[in-house]
């Protein structure tokens, strides 16, 4: 005879972890934070993959075009929207909402061909659905020349393929001159830093005179500092640059400046004044806000495979931010002792920006670097903290608390009127719901979803 018995659902650290999501829930958590086929300190990127798809296949095609409209135009991200209007397409020969979606999703002119290779990778020789080729057709005639000719680059899946399958109809005489020369690769040579600097044009030359005339998006400028400071560029062209915040700046997660900073420290101030120049416009919200810091070893693994930035300077980031929107805020950052079981939390010495994200940083070693125990911190906290408003937990959620005792579904948090957990990383099983309300993502947009809330209620 066998007795079925129900498994315990727990994190990567072995915690307790909430016993199951729905299939909305799970999505959300798993493509928020998600930087497509990178692995993670846990899990390596194609099981994620794997699981967004299976994920997404199980959600309505009505949340599940919600949910990549949001992942692109809210948190910034690029691929895994695209995972997700690839399972779109899949879902009806004839609904309209995939094109829309299609073409509201695809916002660069790189990701017409990103969007045609997702679907050969992981559709096999099935050939492009129609509302899919609809929706790219319509987005083809988002781009202009400059646009499609910086991106008509000879990757598995060129700009002319892409016209070539979905056979966009053009509107205008000149539209239809331009898709020609898209189709023949006789676009006019773009005037970018890489088509310049590929040519043998002077570095320094090529970047003042990019800086100049505004042509220098701001992520492009955000990633070449550190050439700009070797080749000497005007000191006053970049930092006039920086502040301007042109150039899609609004679309720059805020890690982009911890690590630009990183690269050029020179530029610090004026990345400081940028990243916080938004939110420290708007007014802030009362009451005291406690914000509290993972820094545990899982935190310490970088975003991707090239990047040299870990989850916890973006995370710190979004502490800064918090500094930005509340008006009276206490920061801790905590880790455990794999061994003793037990949590070791400290009081962030209370600076703003790039200071604030460096001191919790700093604090990942001497504090074990072990996993969050959050049921304890919150206990400790109570005894540190009076009269708070809301508390705010930033972590990868992957507890270590792994005694009934300890179980970090049964941590009480401080908020009196709000608690929120903020999740950085794409894992499967977290503890933050219940009495936390839920969110993911490092884009600044979790900060302003709190504000939001707190402003309307």
């Amino acid at each position: 005879m066998r007795i079925n018995v129900r498994t315990a659902v727990r994190t990567h650290e072995g915690a307790m972890a909430v016993p199951s999501l729905s299939a909305e829930r799970l999505l959300r958590c798993t493509v928020l934070s998600c930087l497509l086929w990178e692995d993670t300190f846990y899990e390596d990127g194609e099981s994620i993959a794997n699981r967004i798809v299976a994920t997404a296949s199980a959600v309505s095609p009505q949340v599940l075009a919600a949910t990549a409209i949001e992942a692109r135009e809210v948190f910034h991200l690029r691929h895994a929207p695209l995972l997700l209007l690839e399972v779109l397409s899949r879902t009806g020969k004839g609904d309209k909402l995939i094109a829309d979606t299609v073409h509201r999703v695809i916002q660069r002119a790189d990701e017409l061909g990103e969007m045609v290779a997702m679907h050969h990778k992981l559709g096999g020789k099935r050939m492009l659905p129609a509302q899919m080729r609809n929706g790219l057709a319509r987005a083809f005639a988002k781009f202009d020349e400059h646009t499609l000719a910086k991106y008509d680059r000879d990757g598995a899946v060129k700009l002319r393929d892409v016209l070539r399958l979905v056979r966009p109809r053009p509107q205008t005489d000149a539209q239809s001159t331009l898709w020609k020369r898209v189709k023949d690769r006789t676009l006019a040579t773009p005037d970018t830093w890489e088509v310049a600097l590929s040519a043998g044009a002077d570095k320094r030359a090529t970047f003042e005179r990019l800086l100049r005339e505004g042509k220098l998006s701001y992520l492009a400028l955000l990633r070449n500092l550190r050439n700009m400071a070797e080749a000497k560029v005007d000191r006053a062209l970049v930092r006039n640059a920086i502040l301007a915040r042109r150039g899609g700046a609004q679309r720059v997660l805020p890690f982009r400046f911890v690590a630009a900073a990183k690269a050029a420290p020179e530029f610090e101030r004026e990345l400081d004044e940028a990243l916080l120049a938004n939110l420290s416009q708007t007014l802030k919200i009362g009451g005291r806000t406690v914000v509290l810091l993972d820094v545990s070893g899982s935190m310490n693994s970088r975003l991707s495979a090239k990047s040299e930035l870990t989850r916890m300077q973006a995370a710190a980031a979004l502490s800064a931010i918090c500094m930005e929107v509340f008006s009276d805020v206490a920061v801790y950052a905590t880790a455990g002792n794999d061994s003793t079981r037990v949590h070791a939390t400290n009081r962030v010495p209370s600076r703003r920006g790039m200071a604030l994200v460096d001191a919790i940083c700093q604090m990942w070693r001497p504090l074990g670097g072990g996993g969050i125990f959050l049921k304890q911190v919150c206990a400790y906290l109570s005894k540190q903290e009076a009269d708070v408003e809301r508390m705010i937990v930033v972590t990868d959620e992957q507890d270590c608390g792994i005694a009934a005792g300890d179980s970090p579904l049964d941590a009480r948090p401080l908020g009196r009127v709000a608690n929120y957990l903020i999740n950085v990383a794409s894992y499967r099983n977290g503890i933050g719901y219940g009495r936390w309300t839920h969110i993911d993502g490092f884009s600044e947009a979790a900060i302003r979803y709190i504000r939001e809330i707190e402003m309307v209620q």
